[in-house]
């Protein structure tokens, strides 16, 4: 056990300090023996405890009744660095309520939600519920350790704490990777940025708590010895931890952005279509583009400015084949087609802008990118790039090589571990970029107009990013099946880390062979990825082809067609859904375990998806199929019936099927109880905010489901100018009440629609709008009262 303590060191020859207590398991080895464990004192704080180990100092704070701050030095200095990711202390660790006590054997704090105490004999802690069952507790033997290394010039630690979690627990989060995986449990997470892989410490256990590993630092997460679990940075002052408990994963994301801060609203439109390709040669192209979705009648709301419109990367001057872009812009807005364009962190020497950040010592040393941990780095960024393009009316910006890559050809994994940066030593802060990159525009762009919300869409993502309105894209990911297949755990995971918003290169972006765009057989992959795309947070086509609109793929043209006239039927329902983001910290793209948690047979289904409270989505990943397995869940104390989206058809819960799953068609299952609102067809987002509402009704469960409504694209929703209509099933006498309205905002419409359809086989099934319908209702904001047979 030593010897692997020392090879997980990744520094031979170290000496480390090992913090630990006599085990019985290591008294069984002949010949070998651990350090004798150094006394520890204990001392009742006014937030929790402080206690010393021998020279390890720790500190136990109470940040709530649901969040305890483990903070321990191994030389008891009280050194600290910034952590710009977490709120302030006034704002995420408040404190809380908690009995202290101390014996011989631990000495505890308890708050409302649950207990910590620190063992007198071993020094590891032991975290268990209000009612005094197990959660976690670090390794009886050596749980700390801190090797003595110098890192860019600094003195400082490489530090591990281990814990020994449940045989019965798994493990996700962690950000977005590419190995396919979605239960961790028994694997190696490596946290450094690169593209396609994301670094966000925050690990959720099916137990009911989650780990915030609040450090920026380069880490291992790794479980391979299942009765370790071990988090493993380069560099750190000592171990720096948020235990969170939910017991819900959706109670552990609501702590996480009560430490990390709060998701905004995105602009209504920014839940349409996003038509990309890699790349727009001019605007003429773009909006010859977007006059044809229109004259076509294709739902779309945004045309994306991928790279290379630039003279020299970097400034804000456009190529020649670009002439009148604030004009042309407004063409575009005329026809109600919103725009994105890029901008990498990423500058050629050659650019002004890098020049004024070279003579002002805001780069990054050893790197073409601007410093984004200097104010003063961000405030020469945004005059100098993307404050021009902002005054010219572009709508959102794409933040892309955000990890940051170092410089051209695409370098960039984990760059900043040994560089310094402003805010301090790179390799204490090598994951912090993509955070303070976009939370930088965010910033400036408020103070620019802060009556448009801010969009960003970005290639990375740290601790705190939900709250900068910032989308993350997973990457440059190969056009296949195994591109797809892995993209589905990657946002899952990515979604259960507590932030919402993400997306993919809907047909991946690297093809695997020239002409791949005309083979048939990438027709259909296109078409299963653009039906998985259709039911993530935000739905986005793009990729390196030639051409990559929906007419591009003839042999599914139809389909797509299809597709995407479904997503804007249901924007009344992910509208809503944003909202409860917002309001509620809630996850629009749920794996099933969120729901789940208690059911095993969630655990370890990364391909299957709650998209909000009603739909089950089961995209298909592999070639030529028909079919695909299907697990319906089934609650705990009552039957779950689920009905069939495609045909009405109702099939109870709690069993595996295989799933219809011809071409045009994604397994689709609406849960019972469900209230699932739809629009009218409309061309873009906000079109008919106004209605009709088509609502479907599937009975066999009570259900609720709040519709809200704002002016879609500025903040007065911050300040109450939003409405609400609370919306009930009650199955046992068959009842709908469309509540009282609750609040108003400018240009609300008085009077609503809404065409009342109980779902049933052959009847309110599909995404086409139902003509024959069980009521109609016209709301002007009082309580109504349906009776549905």
């Amino acid at each position: 056990m030593i010897g692997k303590l020392l090879s997980r060191a990744h520094f031979p020859g170290l000496f480390f300090i090992m913090l630990t207590g006599f085990s019985a398991w290591h008294a069984q080895l002949s010949g070998q023996n651990i350090p004798a464990q150094p006394q520890v004192q204990v001392t009742q704080s006014d937030h929790g405890f402080n206690a010393t180990i021998g020279k390890e100092t720790m500190r136990i704070v109470v940040c709530s009744d649901s969040i305890i701050h483990v903070t321990t030095r191994p030389d008891g200095s009280s050194i600290e660095h910034p952590q710009p990711w977490l709120l302030p202390a006034d704002q995420s660790c408040k404190g809380g309520a908690f009995q202290f006590r101390q014996d011989a054997k631990s000495a505890s704090v308890k708050t409302a939600n649950f207990t910590v105490a620190l063992s007198m004999d071993r020094g590891n802690l032991m975290f268990s519920t209000a009612d005094g069952k197990p959660l976690l507790r670090e390794g009886n033997a050596v749980p700390r350790t801190y090797a003595p290394v110098t890192v860019n010039g600094d003195q400082t630690f490489h530090v591990v704490d281990r814990f020994a979690p449940d045989f019965t627990e798994a493990f996700y989060g962690l950000g977005q990777h590419q190995n396919g995986m979605f239960n961790y449990r028994g694997a190696t997470i490596e946290l450094g940025q690169n593209n396609t892989d994301i670094a966000v410490p925050v690990l959720v256990s099916t137990k009911g708590y989650g780990i915030l590993w609040n450090t920026a630092a380069f880490t291992y997460v790794d479980n391979r010895f299942p009765l370790e679990l071990s988090f493993d940075s380069m560099t750190g002052d000592g171990v720096d931890y948020f235990l969170v408990y939910g017991p819900e994963i959706d109670g552990i994301i609501h702590q996480y952005r009560n430490l990390t801060g709060h998701a905004p609203m995105l602009p209504r439109w920014a839940y349409g279509f996003i038509q990309s390709k890699d790349r727009y040669k001019s605007l003429d192209e773009i909006i010859e583009i977007a006059n044809r979705y229109r004259s076509e009648k294709i739902p779309m709301d945004v045309m994306v400015q991928d790279w290379f419109w630039w003279k020299t990367e970097g400034d804000p001057i456009f190529n020649e084949n670009y002439h009148d872009v604030s004009g042309d812009l407004k063409k575009l807005h005329d026809e109600h087609v919103h725009t994105m364009i890029s901008t990498w962190g990423l500058i050629d020497p050659a650019a002004d802008t890098f020049k004024k950040l070279d003579a002002e010592g805001l780069l990054i040393p050893n790197a073409h990118v601007y410093d984004a941990s200097n104010p003063r780095g961000r405030d020469v960024y945004w005059d100098s790039l993307t404050s021009k393009l902002f005054a010219q009316g572009w709508d959102s910006f794409w933040l892309d090589s955000a990890e940051p890559e170092e410089y051209w050809p695409h370098i960039g994994d984990a760059i900043l571990r040994d560089k310094k940066i402003a805010i301090g030593n790179g390799a204490l802060y090598t994951n912090i970029y993509p955070l303070l990159h976009n939370e930088g525009i965010q910033e400036h762009w408020k103070k620019t107009n802060d009556q448009k919300r801010t969009f960003l869409l970005t290639r990375s993502a740290f601790l705190g990013q939900q709250r900068v309105g910032a989308t993350v894209w997973s990457g440059d990911v190969f056009s296949s099946y195994w591109g797809l297949s892995h993209q589905i755990t990657a946002g899952l995971n990515y979604a259960v880390s507590g932030l919402p918003y993400w997306t993919t290169d809907i047909g991946g972006y690297w093809p695997t062979y020239d002409g791949q765009i005309e083979d048939p057989a990438y027709q259909e992959l296109y078409l299963r990825w653009f039906q998985f795309g259709v039911f993530c947070p935000i739905f986005r086509s793009h990729g390196h082809r030639p051409h990559n609109e929906m007419w591009s793929y003839p042999d599914v043209e139809p389909s797509l067609i299809e597709y995407d006239k479904l997503r804007y039927r249901l924007m009344p329902y992910i509208y809503s859904l944003a909202w409860k983001v917002s309001s509620e910290d809630y996850t629009i793209q749920r794996p099933l375990v969120m729901d789940w948690r208690n059911d095993p047979l969630t655990w370890n289904i990364g391909d299957q998806f709650m998209f909000g409270p009603a739909l089950l989505v089961n995209p298909v990943t592999e070639a030529k199929a028909t079919e695909r397995r299907v697990y319906l869940p089934k609650d705990a104390l009552k039957d779950t019936l689920w009905y069939d989206f495609w045909t009405g058809q109702t099939i109870q819960g709690g069993t595996h099927i295989q799933a219809a799953a011809p071409l045009n068609r994604i397994p689709l299952y609406v849960r019972a109880g469900s209230i699932l609102p739809l629009g009218p067809e409309e061309q873009y987002a906000g079109e008919k905010v106004d209605g009709p509402i088509e609502l479907r009704i599937y009975p066999g469960a009570n259900g609720s489901f709040n519709l809200y409504q704002d002016e879609g694209d500025n903040y007065n929703y911050e300040k109450g100018q939003h409405a609400v209509i609370p919306i009930t099933w009650s199955d046992a006498d068959r009842t709908l009440t469309l509540g009282a309205r609750i609040g108003s905002y400018p240009g609300m419409p008085q009077e609503m629609t809404f065409h009342i359809v109980r779902a049933r086989p052959g009847h309110g099934i599909g995404g086409t709008v139902e003509t024959e319908f069980d009521h109609t209702v016209v709301y002007r904001g009082s309580e109504a009262r349906i009776k549905i047979e």
